[in-house]
């Protein structure tokens, strides 16, 4: 008999699986909080503009080449590669860094800053590739039935990557160059974990490795939310239903499994299965009432930053920048190190800004732009009130402004800002953490939240809080990795 499975949440990890099961023989069905599939990885319309909500660049794109292959099915949307990836402005200089992956060209960057860069730069990339080959397949391709496996696992990476386990990416970053400029760019991946580069281990150097070596970064042509678009017509060929606007409160078990979810409507959804794509750790409190992810003991753990998000529709294009740039200050380890607890002031935060429409012109009407600002801020832990979301939007688009020496504000026509109440509310992201559980060493691989449910043998879950962790490529993994478990549990479901 075709067993049925549940999914509930249509983020890229759910999206997946859902994938996945269908071509293993599953019947899928999905259920979404939200009005519009992909969770973070979402699209925001208004005045004529689109806008990519979260993620605007991916890596690792030979994780999406396994997804279709693993589901026969072609490639449902188009990489754009990076090249440059990025550029970096700091406070105060009148130039800006471009990042190339050729290494020739960066030192060129650089050559005024720190000297002999390019040996320095292969050398240090050469010790984060080596870290990479030797963990991605032990830590990030893989389950773990017990934190013993795990621990047991890691003896077998190379003992020479053990010191890096113990102190922080900044440090490995001292070690290896002399200038704040390129010390502070190589860091800048510990905030794509969404931590920083003062309490991130510095193994996941690793990160630059695969920026600027192993594979880089991309976008998709038309927009990141064409990820999404072309799993749903995928999905819908194979009769996946999907039902938004439902979001799941409570359960009910039979004979050590869940029998069924229950929404706010009253309406039971009963399945044979059952995959969480909500956040791992906060679903097992909330909707389980599990005591060891009580609301106390999930503040006691690290989460990741919480985004305050701008999208700005312009009547002109904006001249002289990069698809993606960072803007910066001089005041770095400090405002590091107070920016997630708020203990510093946001009147000149650290951001980032994606020019959408560079890369992708049909999100705006001709002639305009469409703009998205992220800049991290303290989750709700550390600020409960973001009546000033406004105010900080608009210092950081004045900012901006003066920056650039381009006028933002006389140019905007749509302006939407989204604070971590914002986010906590639409995607049920755990105190507005924007990437979910943080990646400290006792919060990885087998301390991280199981992708199978301890007491119930027919749940299981998906996505950036559970094994192996955040990002688009992770998600996809993590996919792979519950629909083994479902596999070799519950076997491939001879179809109708």
């Amino acid at each position: 008999m075709q067993k049925k499975v549940i999914v509930i949440g249509t983020g890229l990890g759910g999206l997946s699986t859902a994938l996945r099961l269908s071509t293993r023989g599953y019947e899928v069905e999905m259920v979404e909080k939200y009005h519009r599939a992909g969770g973070r990885l979402n699209l925001l319309e208004k005045g004529g503009f689109k806008f990519d909500m979260a993620p605007t660049f991916f890596s690792m794109s030979y994780e999406f080449e396994e997804l279709v292959k693993d589901c026969n099915m072609p490639m449902p949307f188009e990489f754009v590669e990076l090249d440059p990836l990025y550029s970096v402005h700091f406070e105060g200089d009148q130039r800006s860094y471009l990042i190339y992956k050729d290494l020739k060209k960066l030192a060129l960057e650089f050559q005024n800053v720190e000297p002999d860069f390019e040996r320095k730069i292969t050398r240090f990339l050469k010790a984060a590739g080596q870290i990479f080959h030797d963990t991605e397949n032990i830590v990030i391709q893989r389950n773990f039935d017990s934190l013993t496996q795990y621990l047991l696992k890691l003896t077998t990476v190379p003992i020479k990557h053990a010191p890096k386990m113990f102190y922080s990416m900044w440090r490995e970053m001292e070690r290896n160059f002399d200038s704040f400029e390129v010390k502070v760019i190589f860091s800048l991946v510990g905030f794509f974990l969404g931590a920083t580069p003062f309490d991130t281990p510095a193994v996941y150097t690793l990160l630059n490795y695969t920026e600027l070596v192993h594979d880089g970064y991309y976008n998709v042509k038309g927009g990141m939310y064409k990820i999404v678009e072309g799993i749903l017509q995928e999905l819908q060929k194979r009769g996946v239903q999907i039902h938004y606007n439902t979001e799941i409160v409570s359960f009910s078990k039979k004979d050590g499994e869940i029998s069924s979810f229950t929404d706010t409507s009253g309406k039971e959804w009963k399945a044979d299965l059952f995959v969480v794509n909500a956040d791992a750790a906060w679903f097992r409190g909330a909707i389980l009432k599990r005591p060891e992810f009580s609301v106390q003991k999930l503040d006691a753990k690290k989460w990741t930053l919480a985004p305050l998000t701008i999208y700005l529709g312009l009547d002109a294009k904006v001249p002289n920048m990069y698809h993606h740039n960072y803007f910066l200050r001089r005041n770095f380890e400090e405002y590091a190190g107070k920016i997630f607890k708020n203990k510093i002031k946001l009147d000149k935060p650290y951001y980032y800004v994606n020019i959408q429409s560079m890369h992708n012109p049909d999100y705006a009407p001709e002639g305009k732009e469409c703009i998205f600002i992220l800049c991290p801020v303290p989750d709700l832990r550390y600020k409960q009130d973001w009546r000033d979301d406004d105010e900080i939007a608009d210092g950081i688009i004045q900012d901006l402004s003066d920056r650039t020496g381009f006028d933002f504000h006389a140019h905007t026509e749509v302006k939407v800002v989204l604070n971590p109440e914002h986010w906590e509310e639409m995607f049920g992201l755990y105190r507005g953490s924007g990437l979910g559980l943080a990646h400290d060493l006792n919060q990885v691989g087998g301390f991280r939240p199981k992708n199978k449910d301890e007491k119930f043998n027919n749940l299981y879950y998906v996505g950036a809080s559970t094994i192996p962790g955040t990002g688009l490529p992770m998600t996809v993994i993590s996919s792979r990795l519950v629909t083994e478990r479902i596999q070799n549990d519950h076997g491939i479901v001879p179809k109708k």
